[in-house]
C-alpha cells in the first residue's frame, strides 16, 4: 500500500536526518526506546486508556480529559504518547499519566507490537492524529477510538478524490468530537455520522490554568502601578513591529516572552530596545533594578500563561510565520489580544475577532493605529478585554460533553 511505502521512506529520512538535527535525533531515539519503556512499566493486569498527542499543543487539549478521567475513574491507568520532541521533552514527567513515551512510527509491525503490549480498553486521538495502521488494528480488535477537538476543512486530503483510500482511516473512529458545524457537515458528506459538535477542550484548559496561576514576585515588582504590554511567544517579525511602538511610548512597560530562547535572539531583542532599561527574568535579583526597568524579558519556560495576568494588553506571536500561538491563554485574563495576519485557520482567533477581543494586523501602521485608540480611550480598552474573557467563558465545557458520551 502507498501509505506504508511513504512511512518507510519517512523512517529512512528520519534515520539519516537524525545525524544532523538534535530535535530529530531525540525523536529517533525516543521512538526506539518506547518499547523498552513499555516493557518496564506496563502492568499486565491494568486497564489502560491511551491518549495520543502529536505535540505540546495537542497535549494541552487532551489534558482536561486525562485529569477528569483520572479523578472520576481511578480504576483506569493512563498511557500518554507523543510524536514530537516538543511535546515529550516538556511533559515526559507529567504526573497525570502512568506511562509516557514516544509513539513508535506507524508501521504495521510497530502498531501490532505496541497494541499487543498495551492492550488499551479505549483510545483518544487529539485533533489531527490519523495513524492508518494503529487505527485499523484498534478497529479490528474492537477497541473504541475517539477523535477529540478535531477540526476538518474542505482542502484536507480526506475530501479529495485522490485521498479516498487514505480517507478510509476515518471509519476506524468510534466517534468524532469536533470543534464546529463545518467539520460535522464535511464528515457527513463522506458517510461519517457518529459526530458531535462539542467545541475545543482548550477552553477548559485555559480556565484551569487561570485558576492555578502562579503569583510571580519578580513580575509584580516590575509592574507596580504601570501599564504593561505582554508579548508572548514572539518571533523576530513580531518584535520588529511592537518594540518600535513602545520605544516611542515609554510610559508603558513591556514584558517579552520570546518563543525561541537563545542568546542570539535575546541580544537581537535587546538591540531593538534602543537604550531602554532591560532586565532578564533569570538574572533579576535586585528589587530596585527590577522596579526601575522598562522591559522584562522572560528567558525561561513555563511562566507565560501566568504572566498574561499582569498585562493590560497582550500580543501573541507567530502570525507572521506558520501561524499564531495560543491566544486563549491571554484572552482568559480579560485583555484584548493582538496577533499577526496568519490566523485564518485558527478558529479561536476568528472568534475573538468577531466579538472585538482580538485584533489582527499586517503592518506597523495598522498596529500603531489600534494601539493609539486603546491608549487614548480606556473604555474601549476595557470593553475589548471583557469581550475576550467572555468569549473564553462562553465556549468552555467540551471536556464534560466528551466524557458524558464515552462509555467508561
Amino acid at each position: 500500500m502507498f501509505y506504508n511505502l511513504i512511512i518507510y521512506l519517512y523512517l529512512l529520512g528520519v534515520a539519516i536526518y537524525s545525524r544532523f538535527n538534535e530535535k530529530v535525533r531525540k525523536m529517533w531515539r525516543g521512538e526506539r526506546e518506547a518499547f523498552k519503556i513499555l516493557r518496564e512499566k506496563v502492568d499486565p493486569q491494568a486497564k489502560y486508556v491511551w491518549f495520543h498527542a502529536a505535540s505540546l499543543g495537542e497535549f494541552e487539549q487532551g489534558r482536561p480529559l486525562m485529569e477528569q478521567l483520572r479523578r472520576e475513574h481511578p480504576e483506569y491507568k493512563i498511557l500518554l504518547t507523543f510524536f514530537s520532541p516538543s511535546g515529550y521533552e516538556v511533559r515526559k514527567n507529567y504526573e497525570g499519566a502512568d506511562i509516557i513515551c514516544y509513539l513508535p512510527l506507524d508501521t504495521i509491525t510497530n502498531a501490532r507490537r505496541f497494541l499487543r503490549t498495551i492492550r488499551p480498553v479505549m483510545a483518544f486521538f487529539i485533533k489531527y492524529e490519523f495513524w492508518y495502521n494503529y487505527l485499523h488494528i484498534l478497529k479490528h480488535r474492537g477497541v473504541p477510538v475517539y477523535s477529540v477537538s478535531s477540526i476538518f476543512r474542505p482542502e484536507q486530503v480526506f475530501f479529495k478524490w485522490y485521498g479516498r483510500q487514505y480517507g478510509r482511516v476515518l471509519n476506524c473512529f468510534t466517534h468524532f468530537f469536533v470543534q464546529n458545524e463545518m467539520s460535522k457537515e464535511l464528515l457527513a458528506k463522506i458517510g461519517i455520522t457518529a459526530v458531535s459538535v462539542v467545541g475545543d477542550t482548550r477552553f477548559d484548559r485555559v480556565l484551569q490554568i487561570k485558576e492555578a496561576a502562579k503569583q510571580l514576585q519578580i513580575v509584580e515588582t516590575f509592574k507596580q502601578d504601570a501599564n504593561v504590554f505582554v508579548a508572548g511567544s514572539s518571533w523576530p517579525p513580531d518584535e520588529e513591529i511592537f518594540i518600535p511602538y513602545f520605544n516611542e511610548h515609554r510610559d508603558w512597560k513591556l514584558i517579552i516572552a520570546p518563543h525561541v530562547i537563545g542568546e542570539d535572539h535575546l541580544k537581537q531583542i535587546e538591540k531593538l530596545l534602543e537604550g531602554r532599561r532591560v532586565v532578564r527574568y533569570t538574572a533579576a535579583k535586585d528589587e530596585e533594578e527590577i522596579s526601575k526597568a522598562d522591559v522584562l524579558i522572560i528567558d525561561c519556560f513555563g511562566l507565560l500563561s501566568s504572566i498574561y495576568h499582569y498585562g493590560e494588553i497582550a500580543y501573541v506571536g507567530g502570525g507572521f510565520g506558520v501561524g499564531i500561538h495560543n491566544v486563549l491563554e491571554a484572552a482568559v485574563w480579560d485583555v484584548p489580544v493582538f496577533f499577526g495576519p496568519n490566523n485564518q485557520k485558527f478558529q479561536e482567533a476568528q472568534g475573538l475577532k468577531a466579538v472585538g477581543g482580538g485584533i489582527d494586523f499586517q503592518t506597523y501602521e495598522q498596529f500603531a493605529s489600534q494601539m493609539d485608540l486603546f491608549l487614548s480611550d480606556k473604555e474601549k480598552l476595557k470593553v475589548a478585554g471583557e469581550s475576550a474573557g467572555r468569549f473564553v467563558q462562553s465556549l468552555a465545557g467540551a471536556t464534560g460533553k466528551v466524557l458524558s458520551h464515552v462509555k467508561l
